[in-house]
């Protein structure tokens, strides 16, 4: 079916429908969408659901959206809640509310300030992150710029640049009971900059060990910087 000729999937109110081949998919009630979507425009303002996947240009949830397959998508924006039961592919994502994927996640930039969680593993180019996440695989980007202001982890966590600082916020004032910490298990990188991080071990060419961090081991091969107000348990040189 040519682009042209597709119609309009417009759910007010409580409704449903199948599947197919639409131009634009807006659901602004309760509705739910029993199969596959493939279109041009898909946009959640109310509560959805797709039992399917979607393939779109670009995806928008304002709502609250549950998909039970997967999402293809060049740009994909999380105003609201959106909860993926298999993968995303995406070129850009930007998370402002909350995101769930229950599989693995691939976009080559990613933008969050909201909140993420992956059951699998996060590819990207770039990760820019102002906020909470929780991945339980690898997060692997070229750039890991991360600005944290509550609970972080990853299972390791791969790239070129990694950049974890301490972001402070109103939160501050409850820090007791907010944990304001990345926790991984393992790093990997050329240069990395760490604060407010406990890792296991960390490997790179120049590494910066910040304020607030806790490392068992780090292993590097050019610079090793360590801050007073760091505890690290073995450094060696390679």
């Amino acid at each position: 079916m040519e682009t042209k000729k597709r119609g309009d999937l417009v759910i007010n109110g409580f409704g449903a429908s199948n599947g197919g081949q639409f131009h634009q998919v807006t659901l602004n009630g309760k509705g739910t969408v029993n199969s596959d979507v493939e279109c041009i425009g898909f946009e959640c303002n109310g509560t959805g659901t797709v039992k399917g996947s979607i393939s779109a240009d670009t995806a928008k949830i304002n709502g609250s959206a549950k998909i039970n397959g997967t999402i293809k998508v060049q740009e994909f924006s999380v105003d609201g809640t959106a909860k993926v039961e298999k993968n995303l592919l995406a070129e850009k994502l930007k998370v402002s509310g909350k995101a769930s994927i229950g599989g693995s996640m691939k976009a080559e930039e990613i933008k969050i300030k909201g909140k993420l969680t992956v059951e699998g593993d996060c590819e990207a180019e770039t990760f820019k992150a102002e906020s909470l996440f929780m991945i339980g695989g690898l997060l692997n980007a070229d750039e890991v710029d991360i600005k944290i202001f509550g609970e972080c982890r990853a299972k390791e966590i791969g790239g070129q640049s990694i950049i974890v600082k301490y972001k402070p916020s109103w939160l501050g004032i409850f820090k007791s009971f907010f944990q304001t910490q990345l926790n991984v298990e393992v790093i990997e990188g050329d240069t990395i900059h760490l604060e407010n991080t406990k890792a296991e071990v960390v490997r790179g060419n120049h590494i910066t060990i910040g304020q607030n961090c806790e490392i068992g081991f780090v292993e590097y091969r050019n610079e090793l910087s360590i801050d007073p107000n760091a505890v690290v348990g073995e450094n060696k040189k390679v």
